[in-house]
């Protein structure tokens, strides 16, 4: 069954298809990459405090940029350019990439990187395409022109913008966005990587 995304990107038959329903499919992508996040957590291996310390310093960093970039966005209504938005089109991803690679690094085991790796390559490309194609068809040409300088998921430049689309709003991030459930979720992913990797 091809997923309503796959469908709206324009069906494939056969094969390519059947991979174009599970590379759109949004509720497999987010739910396989807060699976990784505890699979980080359930097979880390004892790689000394240092790296796991440096790998969790990533991923709260990660996390709070998520908060502060879903603090200012209104999903479909009005079109984010500014703050995290005037960097990359796409910072929630970014903070998703930075999340599951500090999780990673602590875990220190390389099949789990490897795993992380091939998830985002099957998922993200996919995701990034869908959300461009979405926001272009609603904003038009005021999307064109700021995605023609805006990278989408990796900062290419520093030409940071202040905050002038929307006031960071802590109940939109936090409640509306559902960042609170997801930190809270980190929080456990990390207690339980700390007691695998010999330090709880």
């Amino acid at each position: 069954m091809v997923s309503q995304r796959a469908e709206k990107m324009g069906e494939r038959a056969g094969l390519a298809g059947f991979v174009d329903s599970l590379r759109f499919h949004e509720a497999s992508r987010q739910g396989l990459g807060l699976l990784l996040l505890l699979v980080c957590g359930l097979f880390a291996e004892a790689a000394g405090e240092s790296r796991i310390y440096a790998g969790f310093i990533l991923a709260i960093s990660g996390q709070i940029w998520r908060i502060y970039a879903a603090g200012v966005i209104y999903k479909n209504k009005q079109l984010a350019t500014t703050g995290a938005y005037s960097l990359v089109r796409h910072p929630l991803y970014l903070g998703n990439f930075v999340i599951l690679t500090g999780f990673t690094i602590a875990s220190a085991n390389w099949m789990v990187a490897l795993l992380v790796l091939l998830f985002f390559w099957f998922y993200y490309p996919a995701a990034i395409k869908y959300e461009d194609t979405k926001l272009e068809r609603i904003f038009e040409e005021e999307w064109r022109q700021w995605s023609a300088k805006t990278p989408a998921m990796i900062p290419l430049r520093l030409a940071w913008k202040a905050n002038a689309d929307a006031e960071w709003n802590a109940r939109q991030s936090l409640l509306r966005n559902g960042e609170l459930i997801i930190s809270v979720y980190l929080l456990i992913c990390a207690l339980v990587l700390l007691y695998r990797a010999g330090m709880l």
